[in-house]
């Protein structure tokens, strides 16, 4: 007969002193559900008096057995007994809350550990919590509140404003965190890392790098992917190439940076050589390898290599193609003309196909002007995005079909779908400097559209003919052309010439696909200014020079 059962047949209370190790003994055997229900029975049938150490078993029990409602009762005796200011009870109460979502009574229970203790560990776990459901504000206001903060703490929140696209906020936090006087380690340095290259900011990233050669900061595969990430995206593939040339590559995650950074840049056939060498040195490509590989071969017109490459996937290395590996396949095709084929592909493919595999043809009737197909194409498209209204409202305006692209701006305007707004940014004496198309809230708006007029001027004397047919509204052609003036990597182009002297490289980065007519006015910007012009948008690096694109035009 159990204890339990024993204490139930005496007719009065009893004390019992062992309270604890039955607890224990069950929790310690593998019955969490019973060691709370001893719990009860003793409390009802015993004078056991419960101290700090009962309710952390049962607290461990709770865990076990995933009981949140008998973990919010123990809190309730917690807060009745006085004994919620344990550092015994309350991590495990918080750990129990933020496991079941239950942020909202983490908390409140967090403010009340603020009253007694200062360990930044209850804020960790709070920050953690918030972080994971990503809710970065909420856990803005716990680290403002933490009285103390350790390594840790910043890390988690330089890492958090990173997942969530706070890019700035990631790299203020970590100068804070420098200034602060704790050392950053290897987790600090590869999430601003990440947050340079997703930023662009190539500045504030060769800073970074210096730091972490002042403090001699210990490299691993990490850190390496990193470092080589961050000078690739932000238009420095040659000292990308350098780090990757002196670093250990025993990891395939250094490969496979260095293999997109390259084919973001354009450079197919660097990919081609550094995918031989990969394979001399005996280290074996995985999914993400070959969606770099099919990516490059996309963006540099190598068909008939990105064939090879998808066979090879499964005939040498039996890996399953997945979405992204067709997604890249058909970007290939359909950007090389080949739209049957890709039309066909997508049709006879393994998996089903998702919008962004539906939107690379799309985009592909847009630029070889298939009207028919572009409708067929954007009728799989589940839920339109405003770029897909675009895409066909640009194709059915290249055919000169206005009633049809009008049709189309009014039932994105009657489902409240709002235009992706085009942003171009510069990084110039350590500040980033944001442009929207025809925006003039920027300082100097004055003297950058007098330096964007007098570019235009020159650009058409030197044969730049704005592609007006680009812009989808039934307008004269005066307005269409104003509106391409002052798009917003130009005025972007036109801050940087303000702000530089003559020869120094322009960089610009841009959170869309660059339209034609901005490639065109870059290229001949280009030849009349003498100087280089980087410019990444969503897609890829465009390096433009003496009147030339490293793209040869194909993108």
């Amino acid at each position: 007969m159990s204890y339990a059962n024993c204490l139930k047949k005496h007719p009065y209370r009893i004390v019992f002193p062992y309270a604890n190790s039955i607890l224990r003994a069950s929790l310690e055997k593998g019955y969490p559900q019973k060691s709370l229900k001893d719990y009860s029975t003793l409390l009802h049938f015993t004078a056991f008096c419960p101290d700090y150490r009962t309710y952390a078993l049962l607290l461990r029990a709770c865990a076990r057995c995933s009981d949140l409602y008998a973990a919010m009762e123990i809190h309730c005796h917690l807060t009745k007994v006085g004994l919620l200011s344990n550092r015994h009870i309350t991590p495990s109460l918080l750990k129990l809350y933020i496991a079941h979502d239950r942020m909202l009574e983490a908390r409140e229970l967090f403010w009340s550990v603020l009253e007694w203790s200062t360990d930044p560990f209850h804020g960790n776990l709070m920050l953690m919590g918030f972080l994971k459901s990503g809710q970065i504000d909420k856990a803005y206001q716990i680290f403002k509140r933490m009285p103390v903060k350790d390594l840790v703490s910043w890390n988690s929140m330089i890492a958090g404003a990173v997942r969530s696209s706070h890019l700035k906020d990631a790299m203020n936090l970590f100068s804070r965190l420098v200034s602060s006087g704790l050392v950053p380690d290897g987790f600090s340095f590869s999430s601003v890392l990440s947050a340079c290259a997703r930023a662009g900011a190539r500045q504030y990233g060769v800073w970074v790098h210096q730091l972490m050669t002042e403090l001699v900061v210990e490299t691993n595969h990490i850190i390496s992917s990193a470092l080589v990430d961050m000078y690739a995206k932000c238009g420095r593939i040659d000292v990308a190439t350098e780090i990757f040339n002196t670093v250990k590559r025993n990891h395939i995650s250094v490969w496979n940076t260095m293999i997109s950074g390259l084919a973001a840049h354009g450079l197919g056939s660097d990919v081609v050589i550094l995918f031989r060498k990969m394979k001399s040195e005996e280290v074996v490509p995985d999914g993400v390898t070959f969606v770099a590989l099919l990516t490059a071969c996309s963006h540099c017109g190598m068909v008939e290599e990105a064939r090879q490459y998808f066979k090879s996937m499964t005939t040498e290395y039996s890996i399953t193609p997945e979405v992204e590996h067709y997604g890249a396949l058909v970007d290939a095709l359909s950007r090389a003309g080949l739209l049957d084929e890709a039309y066909n592909l997508v049709r006879s493919m393994n998996v089903k196909p998702d919008a962004v595999i539906w939107r690379a043809l799309l985009s592909a009737c847009r630029r070889y002007r298939q009207t028919k197909l572009g409708e067929v194409t954007v009728e799989h498209v589940a839920c339109y995005s405003s770029g897909d209204y675009t895409l066909l409202s640009n194709i059915y305006s290249s055919a000169n079909r206005w009633n049809d692209s009008e049709e189309l701006w009014k039932q994105r305007k009657q489902k409240k779908i709002r235009k992706s707004k085009g942003l171009s940014w510069v990084e110039l004496g350590g500040s980033t400097h944001e442009f929207k198309a025809g925006d003039r809230s920027h300082p100097d708006s004055k003297d950058i559209y007098q330096v964007l007029r007098g570019l235009s001027k020159r650009a058409k004397v030197e044969g730049y003919a704005p592609l007006t047919e680009l812009v989808t509204k039934d307008v004269s052609e005066e307005e269409r052309e104003e509106n391409l003036t002052f798009h917003s990597e130009k005025l972007a182009v036109a801050y940087s010439v303000l702000k530089t002297g003559p020869g120094t490289e322009i960089m610009v980065s841009k959170n869309l696909q660059t339209c034609s007519d901005c490639h065109e006015w870059m290229k001949i910007i280009s030849k009349v200014l003498c100087r280089v012009i980087v410019m990444r948008d969503r897609i890829r690096f465009h390096r433009f020079e003496g009147g030339c694109c490293s793209c040869k035009d194909y993108w």
